[in-house]
């Protein structure tokens, strides 16, 4: 009698115990070849890396990512399946993309520039907070004066956290703002959105992070259509954006998005949003973090 020991598109392996004696049955297209114990072993090893493969390619399938990148993370995990599929998964992409979480490389003056409706406001509010739970002095600086209620909602906060706070009309202002910052204070500047395929607001905001002095980072929202995610990305990159902090990871299913970002600009992903939560919905981006994200639950 015949037992499936492996299953998969590649094949089936099938054992039939003859006494002493185990036979190996691969088919394959209808076709069967059988092997003895000598290389039984090694055949099932082999043809279990390959339901790995599949599996991880499956996953990557379903977020939308595109098939060169799919495909080059597939055959980087390969080798490494022997670790588990969240293990190979996580060394795979900490080898094909960059992770730079703020708090392992962070500048004094972070600036947050993105496009409309992208989470900067609560990422500032986030990174504060963050500050603040550390003993860090934090100065919070916003130069978003026309969206109704942003301003007020990052003043509010920033009397809860006992933070500098200071509204900046134009870059002459955010450079006096920051010229009145303690050298020890982390500074978080908050900017309006930006529609990054309109040359005046790309003229506006080149504007503000040449005055800024700061890091310029990228919040953008994941879910979003991967082609026109690198299309925004390579914007903001050529406005002088090197990281970016992705947002409303709890809120979405496919982050196709995230990879494709990462992949054809090359952004390093700095922070992931994955809660609403002022304490604790901001946390590093490691690559075992995106794995999770990218296998089924009860894989990752």
């Amino acid at each position: 009698m015949s037992e499936t020991v492996v299953k998969s598109s590649t094949g089936t392996v099938e054992r039939e115990d003859r006494g002493r004696v185990a036979i190996l049955r691969l088919r394959r297209d209808g076709k069967a070849n059988a092997w003895g114990p000598d290389m039984a072993e090694a055949l099932v090893e082999r043809l279990a890396e390959l339901a790995d493969d599949e599996a991880i390619g499956d996953a990557l399938s379903f977020h939308g990512i595109p098939p060169e990148i799919r495909d080059a993370i597939v055959e980087t995990s390969l080798p490494l399946s022997a670790q588990g599929r969240s293990a190979a998964l996580a060394a795979a992409l900490a080898s094909l993309y960059r992770f730079e979480p703020l708090k392992q490389r962070r500048r004094r003056a972070v600036m947050l520039v993105g496009p409309p409706g992208s989470g900067k406001t609560a990422t500032a509010a986030k990174l504060a907070a963050r500050s603040v739970l550390a003993d860090e002095p934090v100065r919070l600086i916003t130069t978003d004066t026309v969206r109704a209620g942003g301003t007020a909602q990052l003043e509010a906060l920033a009397k809860i956290l006992r933070a500098p706070f200071h509204v900046a009309d134009g870059p002459a202002r955010l450079a006096d703002a920051l010229a009145a910052a303690d050298p020890a204070e982390s500074v978080v500047i908050d900017t309006g959105g930006v529609n990054p395929f309109n040359a005046a607001d790309r003229r506006e905001l080149a504007a503000v992070i040449k005055g800024g002095q700061a890091e310029p980072v990228l919040v953008f929202a994941a879910g979003g259509d991967a082609n026109d995610s690198v299309a925004m990305a390579e914007v903001f990159r050529s406005l002088g954006c090197a990281r970016a902090i992705v947002t409303r990871l709890d809120t979405v299913r496919r982050l196709g998005s995230v990879l494709a970002v990462a992949h054809a600009p090359g952004l390093a992903l700095a922070d992931a949003g994955i809660a609403p939560d002022i304490a604790d919905g901001l946390v590093p981006f490691t690559p075992v973090l995106l794995a999770r994200l990218l296998l089924p639950k009860g894989e990752a």
